[in-house]
């Protein structure tokens, strides 16, 4: 008699079938059990998205995933799911103003693409992250992600401004014939810019570990010397300009004298990653080269002009997306590229909505603002978490290196929204609770 034989004879029909269902739904109760653990393998994948298109369900199959098993979650656990938050209209209004836009042109991926990364996926993430980061322990480990990512990022970074870059993975960031900028440390973003202002957020967010003692040790004295040097390989000005004015305003604003020494600390690292630099000849050159370089300031100055009067045409209802790129190509010249880029947020924004699209831009930025203007003593949470009182001062200066790198790039990069949005999540999830429970502490 063969094994299926044998099993036959002991189970029932019945008992295999219910066998074969609860084997089935057995990983969908192990993801209703962790869902923190799918937000972040979801993050993480969209870090490591590559540009091509040979992968761009991956990312997408993952952010569905995520969106099905939390809303079923909330169905099982009856939660509320409330969607009535400041920022919530403003971003919802623009997501449907850029739907519109797309749907109305031939299908191209590339553009759902961008219309995902830059709405749809901070939208969700926004609203999912109140619903998974709830307690202390999934914010730890929200918590230890960004620091391994932070830890990453560093190093690939002060690996390829060493020339270390065997040591530098995946390879495709090496690759010249994908993304720009193959002659700085652009992270798996393959964008300069994306990869600062990624580095600076999560630093913001180490020195908040750091303050609360979290990160300390060897692990915090090697993030104080390598971030630093870090963001000195990106060789990007408006990163240089973000990092230095963060690290300022965190020491001038912080109580904290943990802080306020970890400040000085990186500002002390970032003399000595200077002086390095211009001991070495060929680097010191190669960034020096970047201070003088005159031809993207002159190319992003031809487009701001040619897209400002683009929107003295059209001030109110803007250009929209299907119309924009035809016409900004039409009035530039000089420059010989496949396609125009803003290169600013904003003046995307006003040019592909108008002043409708702009004033519901400067309405959401106004609310990721407000989030952090209470201070609250969460149920659950010591007012040693990671989201305590004090990490509400820092709040801002998150949202304001966002806004600056902003004004030198669109921001369609989707790990960055999602980092900055699940933050922003979490906070106003955050004020709810706190709201509800009756623990404002000041305002």
């Amino acid at each position: 008699m063969d094994v299926t034989a044998k099993l036959s004879g002991r189970f029932s029909a019945p008992d295999l079938a219910c066998s074969a269902a609860v084997a089935a739904v057995r990983p969908l109760h192990a993801l209703l059990a962790a869902p923190s653990l799918l937000f972040l393998t979801t993050l993480a994948i969209m870090l490591f998205r590559p540009p091509d298109l040979q992968f761009y369900s991956l990312d997408r199959v993952a952010f569905g995933l995520l969106v099905f098993v939390v809303l079923l979650r909330v169905l099982v656990l009856q939660q509320s799911l409330r969607v009535t938050d400041p920022v919530t209209w403003p971003m919802l209004a623009l997501l449907l103003l850029t739907l519109y836009g797309v749907a109305v042109q031939p299908y191209d991926p590339q553009n759902w693409s961008l219309f995902a990364a830059k709405w749809v996926v901070p939208f969700a993430l926004f609203h999912l992250a109140g619903l998974v980061f709830e307690d202390a322990a999934s914010l730890r480990k929200f918590e230890t992600f960004a620091l391994i990512v932070l830890a990453y990022l560093s190093l690939t970074a002060v690996f390829f401004l060493l020339g270390a870059k065997e040591l530098i993975f995946p390879r495709y960031i090496l690759d010249e014939t994908l993304g720009i900028h193959s002659d700085r440390a652009r992270g798996p973003f393959l964008q300069a810019v994306a990869n600062g202002v990624t580095l600076n957020v999560l630093g913001l967010l180490a020195l908040n570990s750091f303050r609360r003692g979290r990160l300390r040790g060897i692990a915090a004295a090697a993030f104080l010397i390598a971030l630093p040097f870090a963001v000195l390989a990106t060789r990007t000005r408006a990163v240089w300009l973000s990092f230095a004015g963060s690290v300022l305003g965190v020491l001038l604003i912080s109580s904290s004298p943990r802080l306020r020494r970890a400040c000085l600390a990186l500002a002390s690292a970032g003399l000595v990653a200077l002086l390095a630099a211009a001991s070495l000849g060929g680097l010191s050159s190669s960034l020096g080269d970047r201070l003088e370089d005159r031809s993207p300031v002159e190319y992003r100055m031809v487009v701001y002009e040619a897209g400002w009067q683009m929107l003295l045409d059209k001030p109110l209802t803007g250009w929209g997306a299907r119309s924009m790129q035809p016409e900004l190509q039409k009035r530039i010249s000089g420059f010989h590229q496949d396609a125009f880029f803003m290169h600013n947020t904003y003046l995307e924004v006003l040019v592909e909505h108008g002043l409708l699209g702009w004033v519901l831009y400067v309405w959401m930025v106004i609310g990721l603002f407000r989030l952090g203007r209470r201070r609250y003593t969460p149920q659950g949470l010591s007012n040693g978490s990671f989201l305590d009182g004090p990490f509400r001062s820092l709040w801002p200066i998150l949202v304001i290196v966002y806004l600056v790198n902003a004004s030198f790039v669109v921001m369609n990069y989707q790990f960055v929204n999602g980092l900055l949005f699940t933050l922003a999540g979490m906070l106003a999830a955050q004020n709810r609770r706190a709201e509800a429970g009756g623990h404002v502490l000041a305002s």
